[in-house]
């Protein structure tokens, strides 16, 4: 499924955090937490700190190329819960998301987000490989490193709450444009801040290990990637963006390797969706297409590479992106011939039939799929968008509602359903919809606006839609004073 992805530059009341963490904090008691962990915890309570990781979020969308994708957003998810469900000390529920960015990078931050790079998977080697560094940021947020920093950080005033914040928030996003800030500002006291020091390494290195055997990956994994951004280091100029923040010295790459030693090596099969995702990665969001046609076509003939179905799935993508049709086709339809029910096939196959203009086609063929797997995020927004392109917009409508009762903060089914609602010339839901759109970047007053726009466009007879909008035209323009607040 491919849509442009929809950036709103959020306005900055974000930067402007030290009230909600310098107020007094009571010490909540009722948690057992581990050493690291339990003086964090009297700094920032935890509802607090989901607090601000919400707002961070907000941020993340506004300002940067979050990746709208389904079928990686599954993959990811997956991979993201199992791990979870094998780790300790989870205190809330964790949500896994992609930047788009060909650099090597994962980070975590308040409140259980997990953001990971496109060129991550796409340099990864295998999927025990992608699961470590998932593993490892996963124990950042269970250990609570980041809130350990606002602890060590409150009674030095070189450095607001705020702007530490800001800083490792620029960071794990995009390390240039922190290290840019620890330049402007030369502050020994930010560059603490924007680096997980050596014991918390060493904390996430063992207890991501150990997450990762319980998930049932391979824990040397861990020791084989580290190896290989070790190696990356001595080859470049620049060390890859993980770097930046996860300090690497020899004697983690070896502390890692010994600790692997008290598993057992897993001899794991081939992963497909691994190596589909990483096809696709490769394909949509590391190369252009052209050069991703190139590489496929060598990787191919030199058989070198992943399995041959995912290199094929790979040129696919990219001579779909080329609108090269007539060499697309047969490739994705033998692959979905091959695996009907695999998901990465039956998204690109609808991609296809939406290019060949068969939009209806689409339609028929994802309707009986989503009547077995209803609440499908891959089949559900694919089956939305080829209803919208086939102008069967009360299709389109209808599956979207149940979908968002579903999920309700799912911002690509937001997006579909304000098309759709658009292209129906139904001012009042668009500009009620989009108002939603807007609230997930945290831009309260747009989404106030839109709902005052959706306001002139309801029948002085609905007099129900009338309350319910300026209930939430209230609603909004409190929630911009309590967002100035923080």
């Amino acid at each position: 499924m491919q849509l442009k992805s929809v950036f709103i530059t959020l306005f900055s009341a974000f930067l402007t955090f030290s009230i909600l963490i310098s107020e007094p904090l009571k010490a909540q008691t009722s948690f057992k937490l581990p050493d690291l962990g339990t003086s964090a915890l009297q700094a920032l309570p935890l509802e607090k700190e989901q607090a601000i990781g919400a707002v961070m979020m907000m941020q993340i969308r506004g300002s940067s190329p979050v990746v709208s994708d389904p079928v990686l957003d599954e993959y990811l998810t997956t991979i993201g819960r199992k791990l979870v469900a094998s780790a300790s000390d989870v205190r809330f529920p964790f949500s896994f998301f992609w930047i788009n960015n060909p650099e090597i990078n994962a980070f975590a931050f308040y409140g259980g987000h997990v953001g990971v790079h496109t060129g991550l998977i796409a340099q990864s080697d295998n999927e025990s490989q992608f699961a470590s560094v998932l593993g490892h940021e996963i124990a950042h947020v269970t250990q609570r490193h980041l809130a350990r920093r606002i602890q060590q950080q409150q009674d030095n005033s070189a450095l607001t709450i705020a702007g530490m914040i800001a800083g490792i928030l620029a960071t794990v996003v995009s390390p240039d444009a922190g290290l840019a800030i620890i330049s402007a500002n030369q502050t020994q006291a930010a560059f603490s801040q924007l680096t997980h020091s050596r014991s918390a390494e060493q904390e996430a290195d063992r207890i991501g290990m150990q997450t990762l055997n319980n998930a049932g990956f391979d824990p040397y994994a861990s020791s084989e990637f580290l190896t290989k951004l070790a190696a990356q280091i001595r080859y470049k100029y620049k060390p890859p963006a993980f770097l930046l923040t996860h300090p690497l010295p020899e004697s983690r790459v070896s502390d890692v390797r010994l600790r692997a030693q008290q598993f057992d090596k897993r001899q794991l099969p081939d992963s497909l969706n691994f190596n589909l995702a990483k096809s696709r990665a490769i394909a949509r969001y590391q190369y252009e297409p052209v050069a991703a046609e190139n590489l496929f076509r060598k990787l191919l003939r030199e058989n070198s590479f992943y399995n041959t179905a995912a290199l094929n799935y790979g040129l696919g993508i990219s001579l779909l992106d080329q609108k090269k049709l007539a060499e697309a086709a047969p490739i994705l339809n033998e692959l979905l011939t091959s695996d009907p029910k695999n998901l990465f096939y039956i998204d690109t196959y609808t991609d296809l039939l939406i290019a060949q203009e068969k939009a209806a086609d689409a339609v028929k063929y994802l309707a009986p799929l989503h009547q077995n797997r209803p609440n499908n995020q891959v089949i559900t927004l694919n089956y939305a968008n080829a209803a919208i392109e086939a102008k069967q917009y009360d299709v389109a409508e209808r599956i979207l509602k149940s979908f968002l009762l579903e999920k309700p903060n799912h911002n690509l089914g937001k997006q579909l359903i304000t098309d759709t609602f658009k292209k129906q010339d139904n001012l009042a839901a668009y500009h009620e919809a989009n108002a939603d759109v807007y609230v997930q970047y945290g831009a309260y007053l747009k989404a106030a606006d839109e709902v005052q726009k959706a306001l002139n466009f309801v029948k002085p007879e609905e007099l129900n839609k009338q309350q319910r909008l300026k209930a939430l035209l209230t609603q909004y323009r409190q929630m911009q004073k309590e967002l100035a607040r923080l």
